[in-house]
């Protein structure tokens, strides 16, 4: 992943400072925002797939981790909140590190999850006689492969936080975008930057795409079924979402992400540029943590099964409802 994805806030470019009050109440209002439907839209989602898991079928393993991440993310929100709008960390530096931790497992195990989520419906489009209970395993294997991978690639975010660690009491009361950054070099910087671009977004929108593209070519396929026809267009449906999703939350960050490296770097000379760039990649980071509540969207509306589920009232009572077989 990156070496570096949320730069201090006012850092050292040369005269060009951006509003720091403003990053501040972006970001506070932002979490804000978020927090409520990011905590109510995951924590029902979850209760869904418990009470439906051995009936539903396709993608729900994938679902379950996504909606698990986005809740790691939600839980953390009102600390940051917190500091934000009081410019001040009470809570330690090991919570402070954790928190700043979880932000970009969530961006990167949401990334993950969302690919996975594709490329399961895609297969079971096309092979829908080879999902068994096998497959379902299978799923639950690459969901902890998948979470390990993040975990293990995202502990660079608070270790190079760590290395830089000033004191004083002043210091010890800043966290996020404010923390000093450990100075790795340019040239291991460019390589941080270029591995989170090419594995953390470009490959996976290009397996996103894949799957879009694929999906609509089937629908038109000759002598379909109309039932056939029905389940490519809710293949479909999903499909777009995430990718979507996929685009509206992590597309901005991704694409502005080279270019704020570049001008704390004082490789973009133009003072208007430089105040542009450090000012709409806080804009696109905060984009990013949309996904929480955006989520949820996908489990939502493109199942109709799973919208009546949650408007039925007796949904407590599982063993009177019908086989959940239509959903995801």
């Amino acid at each position: 992943m990156a070496a570096e994805l949320e730069w201090p806030i006012g850092a050292n470019v040369t005269d060009c400072k951006v509003d720091e009050e403003f990053l501040r109440y972006l970001y506070a209002i932002t979490y804000v925002v978020i927090l409520v439907p990011g905590l109510i839209g995951n924590v029902l989602a979850l209760w869904v797939f418990y009470a439906y898991m051995k009936e539903t079928k396709r993608a729900v393993i994938f679902m379950i981790n996504l909606a698990i991440a986005d809740l790691l993310q939600v839980l953390s929100l009102p600390l940051r909140i917190f500091y934000y709008l009081n410019q001040s960390w009470p809570f330690g530096h090991f919570m402070c590190m954790f928190c700043f931790y979880l932000k970009y497992v969530n961006m990167y195990a949401s990334i993950v999850f969302l690919v996975c989520i594709s490329v399961r419906r895609f297969l079971y489009l096309i092979y829908p006689f080879q999902f068994t209970n096998r497959k379902r395993i299978s799923d639950v294997y690459i969901s902890v492969a998948a979470w390990i991978v993040v975990c293990v690639s995202c502990l660079a975010f608070p270790l190079l936080r760590i290395g830089n660690n000033s004191t004083g009491s002043d210091a010890e009361n800043k966290c996020f975008a404010d923390l000093p950054l450990l100075d790795i070099g340019i040239t291991n910087s460019v390589l941080a930057v270029t591995f989170a671009e090419l594995f953390g977004f470009i490959t996976p929108l290009m397996v996103v795409a894949y799957c879009s593209w694929r999906t609509v070519m089937s629908l038109k396929e000759p002598h379909s079924a109309s039932r056939d026809l029905g389940e490519k267009k809710k293949a479909l449906k999903m499909i777009l979402t995430c990718a979507v999703v996929f685009l509206l939350c992590f597309a901005p960050y991704h694409l502005s992400f080279p270019l704020d490296f570049l001008a704390k770097a004082n490789k973009i000379h133009s003072c208007r540029s430089k105040k542009v760039i450090l000012t709409l990649h806080p804009v696109a980071l905060c984009l990013a943590s949309m996904n929480c509540c955006l989520d949820p969207v996908i489990y939502y509306f493109t199942t109709d099964e799973f919208r009546r589920r949650l408007s039925r009232q007796d949904m407590v009572d599982c063993t009177e409802l019908e086989i959940f077989s239509n959903a995801l």
